[in-house]
């Protein structure tokens, strides 16, 4: 059986793109896989809370020196890392917000790259002492864009800041694989956004079967 964490970031309600777009992989994931578990997280209405000096200051605590405090300070923490641990394969639906991540989502990563629970810190490895612990997850990400242009070297690859971002943060969480859908062209509408939609959804579609078939493979290869 595969686990799945699937999330969604955007604050907006069944309007969203990126929601539908995520709920359309999941279905027909479940068509192929219906006994796979599936832990679900909102970060988009249930937004994870910032960082802040005293979260800091909890989880750079041994857990037996906590105070009650600093315990219900990475109580959400710890929560949601071990969400990510038991995962074989994260599922993001996301849109892109001023050319970055939401806001919710940037928090999720915050709360679950943590040094002794997804990374440890070497210096005896040099100038890149940070090595992921956990291994082997597949990222598929699936986003909405409100203008286009931001891959293959379009107009604006370079103001892209989504992405790119995900996947550095990805690897801390021990991503070895990524697949990624986009849909464009929402803030101007027409034919092409139209067109754009339902090409997502098509691929996101195919994507779900292709790799419920090399899930199923690998799977019966290791039994």
């Amino acid at each position: 059986m595969t686990t799945i964490l699937h999330l969604d970031a955007s604050v907006r309600g069944d309007r969203s793109l990126s929601r539908g777009l995520s709920r359309h992989f999941m279905e027909a994931w479940r068509e192929r896989r219906p006994d796979d578990k599936v832990i679900y997280r909102d970060l988009g209405r249930e937004p994870p809370a910032f960082v802040t000096e005293s979260w800091i200051g909890a989880v750079f605590t041994e857990p037996d020196k906590r105070t009650p405090a600093q315990q219900a300070e990475v109580s959400l923490s710890d929560t949601m890392t071990d969400e990510l641990d038991r995962a074989d394969m994260i599922v993001l639906g996301t849109p892109m917000y001023n050319y970055g991540m939401p806001a919710p989502l940037k928090a999720w990563f915050d709360q679950v790259i943590r040094i002794g629970k997804t990374f440890t810190f070497d210096l005896a490895r040099g100038d890149y002492p940070l090595e992921p612990i956990m291994n082997g997850k597949i990222l598929v990400v699936l986003v909405s864009h409100g203008e286009f242009g931001f891959a293959g070297g379009g107009i604006r690859q370079d103001m892209d800041h989504l992405l790119p971002h995900i996947r550095t943060c990805a690897h801390y969480l021990g991503v070895s694989e990524t697949h990624q859908i986009t849909m464009e062209y929402q803030e101007f509408g027409g034919e092409r956004h139209e067109r754009s939609v339902a090409d997502a959804h098509g691929a996101a579609t195919a994507l779900a079967e292709r790799l419920a078939r090399s899930v199923g493979q690998a799977r019966a290869a290791a039994e």
